[in-house]
């Protein structure tokens, strides 16, 4: 093909990649990443508030994530379990995976930030006639979630590109979308130079928002 034709082969599949991004990557993305920051916080809190058994139990769940590779993880969440009989969709079998695998991660963050608040604030709390609960949601949390938001920001825009790797499991996203297209054009380059370009417009939108965020939590940590 000459380089006009490759060009309009790339204009022509634009939208036909963009909207599987749209449609499956970025729900994909916000739904793993809102169950992962709930699993983060609840892990969390169980090994800074040092609960006995649970904690074991969180940290070998860290360690079983944190020592195997995300993909190996989507075709264990899902040609595994089809293979033992218990069926369930792809789009849904991402979503557990990466809340899961993504959990673990920032549940490691969430602690590290957690126990970067000086005991001084619980006994500030507890002067006020605070008990542990209400001066872990009202004080300790806050200042947690504004030191590990950078990090977590970070997670979320790793666990956007590594959404690619749900092709595998034939979750219809970009890549898959790509390889589709490049398969019946043979223009593997051209095709996958625009779904790098499409993940990068994703990743650059979300570095603003987390740049935004950021400056916000600046200027009401420090009103």
């Amino acid at each position: 093909m000459t380089l006009e034709e490759i060009i309009q082969l790339m204009l022509d599949s634009f939208f036909k990649i963009l909207i599987p991004g749209l449609t499956r990557t970025i729900p994909l993305t916000i739904l793993a990443f809102s169950f992962a920051m709930v699993i983060a916080v609840i892990c969390s809190l169980i090994e800074y508030a040092k609960v006995p058994v649970l904690k074991e139990i969180v940290r070998f769940y860290v360690w079983i994530i944190r020592g195997t590779p995300l993909l190996v993880q989507l075709l264990i969440g899902f040609y595994g379990l089809t293979s033992i009989g218990v069926k369930i969709a792809p789009f849904t079998a991402a979503v557990l995976v990466f809340s899961i695998n993504e959990g673990a991660y920032c549940s490691e963050t969430m602690r590290g930030s957690l126990e970067s608040v000086s005991y001084g604030q619980f006994e500030a709390g507890y002067c006020c006639g605070m008990n542990y609960v209400q001066i872990m949601r009202h004080v300790v949390l806050p200042q947690a979630f504004r030191t590990a938001f950078p990090a977590l920001g970070n997670s979320l825009i790793s666990m956007l590109k590594d959404t690619s790797l749900v092709s595998n499991i034939t979750v219809t996203e970009m890549l898959f979308a790509a390889q589709r297209i490049a398969g019946r054009t043979y223009q593997y380059m051209a095709m996958y130079i625009e779904v790098a370009l499409i993940y990068l417009a994703f990743s650059t939108i979300l570095t603003k928002v987390q740049k935004w965020g950021e400056e916000k939590l600046n200027y009401y940590g420090g009103a």
